[in-house]
């Protein structure tokens, strides 16, 4: 099932949201409210529609993008990229190791050093926690300084390309799906999603996907049972956020430490790994101390702990006690795929064949939630714009 909402409802829609983003950046989907969401999934729509018609969106005439990943990336680096190309902006990576940052620069002086012609910086930093996001809000305030002092003549709008707290292009791109999948926004209300902790034979897996997945999808009435083995746990203060938009949308959110509970009647699944917040933290402090013999004993000691709960697996049987047929499989990427990326794994093979299309479809809502994004913080009349681009 498609999202039949016209084009020209889309833009219409957007006059009521489009500038709740103006000037802003995107670090967290909680910092913003819905309206500003649902103008997010508004803009990229209409904005993967006019690629997929061969109409031109460049908004900038000259500029650039620039990404700084602290992590590996596949998906979203090649989805920013693309959300830069098609505003009409020339990507420009920042390779940490080749710069002054290792002679020890200041993220205040980077921050501008990097963006006196740059309209957007995109960020990943996931890995270490109470840090990711810290560094994001500390280059935002300095380019704020910047543009406040004349350095830079316009204030580029910051990203957020995963942190330790969120992932708000992937979940955003995630919504995005289910928008397409069921019809329209407006179906997602009462659907049950199992947001899953699954076996992986690897450690150090961030945390953020999931705390975007529950932060999100209660926020516009999706019932969200959320399912790790005990010890698994997520940020507590993610919790409490999820906690707080179920009870204002009406929505339900649960925990439990089944995932056969948690897939029981489900129409979306999300099996995911993820390394438990208190291995996080330890794993965070050891890398800034440089204990190379403490970190190698933590990582074998939480392998030993995941190698416990390798029946955390979506498998045939398990998908049989959701919806069924209809109900839908979804993931970051990649997965861990039991039989062919790994021994044992997140997903058997067969289940994931069966949805891998259907994830690539996931995937490629991406570039288009971060040109809005970058979109809506610097164009004052989005849908005037979108207007001309679509005629």
């Amino acid at each position: 099932m498609a999202d039949n909402t016209s084009t020209t409802a889309l833009i219409e829609s957007l006059r009521e949201g489009a500038s709740s983003l103006y000037g802003k950046d995107f670090l967290l989907t909680w910092d913003h409210g819905v309206i500003t969401l649902k103008a997010v999934l508004a803009a990229a729509q209409v904005l993967e529609r006019a690629y997929k018609q061969g109409k031109s969106a460049r908004y900038f005439d000259s500029g650039l993008a620039i990404s700084i990943f602290r992590d590996k990336s596949t998906r979203t680096r090649f989805a920013y990229a693309s959300a830069a190309s098609l505003l009409g902006l020339n990507l420009q990576e920042l390779d940490e190791t080749k710069t002054q940052i290792a002679h020890g620069e200041t993220v205040r002086e980077t921050a501008n050093m990097i963006s006196f012609m740059a309209r957007a910086i995109g960020i990943r930093d996931d890995m270490f926690i109470h840090e990711g996001h810290r560094y994001m809000v500390d280059v935002a305030n300095a380019l704020d300084e910047g543009h406040k002092e004349g350095v830079l003549p316009f204030r580029p709008a910051l990203v957020n390309l995963q942190c330790d707290l969120d992932h708000p292009t992937q979940s955003m791109a995630d919504l995005l799906h289910l928008v397409a999948t069921y019809g329209g926004l407006d179906k997602l209300k009462g659907k049950k999603l199992a947001m899953s902790w699954a076996y992986s034979p690897s450690y150090g897996k961030p945390l953020s996907v999931p705390q975007g997945v529950i932060t999100l999808m209660t926020r516009f009435g999706i019932d969200v049972t959320l399912a790790h083995p005990e010890g698994y746990d997520l940020l507590p203060e993610t919790l409490e956020i999820a906690r707080r938009h179920a009870h204002d949308s009406g929505a339900q959110f649960k925990t439990t430490h089944s995932m056969e509970e948690a897939f029981a009647d489900a129409d979306i699944v999300y099996p995911k790994s993820w390394a438990p917040f208190a291995i996080m933290e330890e794993r965070t402090r050891l890398l800034q101390s440089g204990d190379a013999k403490k970190l190698d004993l933590l990582e074998k000691e939480c392998l030993n702990n995941n190698a416990r709960f390798k029946n955390w697996e979506c498998t045939d049987t398990l998908m049989q006690r959701t919806k069924g047929a209809s109900a839908l499989y979804m993931h970051c990427l990649p997965a861990d795929i039991s039989g062919v990326s790994c021994k044992a794994g997140e997903v058997a093979a067969a289940v994931f064949e069966r949805y891998r299309i259907r994830t690539y479809q996931e995937a490629a809502h991406k570039p288009y939630v971060i040109a809005a994004m970058i979109l809506l913080s610097r164009c004052n009349d989005v849908p005037g714009f979108l207007g001309r681009v679509m005629k």
